[in-house]
């Protein structure tokens, strides 16, 4: 636990006990209690927060890439990519000559 070992915890348990006295213990106990479950509550809800975000990306990454699938399956669309890169080398090789 932090390095510490059981005489120096002890030593910070009884320090405690001096300080704030066995009526005020519990009440603090209590407290410190309720502020770790607040704490986990905060760290559960950002982490179902960033869950969802992911769901709709994955979602929206899924719907993209179904659209490319079904665009690539038009009859006729890899010809006419490659005439189009035909067409531009072309283009390209004209320019250079001129």
């Amino acid at each position: 636990m932090f390095g510490l070992g059981f005489q120096e915890v002890l030593l910070i348990l009884v320090i405690i006990f001096l300080l704030f006295g066995v009526k005020r213990l519990p009440e603090i106990g209590k407290g410190l209690g309720e502020t770790m479950k607040e704490i986990r509550k905060i760290r559960d809800e950002r982490k179902t927060d960033k869950d969802k975000e992911k769901e709709k990306e994955d979602q929206k990454g899924g719907l993209i890439s179904g659209i490319k699938k079904e665009v690539a399956e038009i009859p006729g669309l890899k010809e006419a990519k490659e005439i189009k890169e035909t067409v531009d080398k072309v283009k390209n090789i004209t320019k250079i000559l001129k």
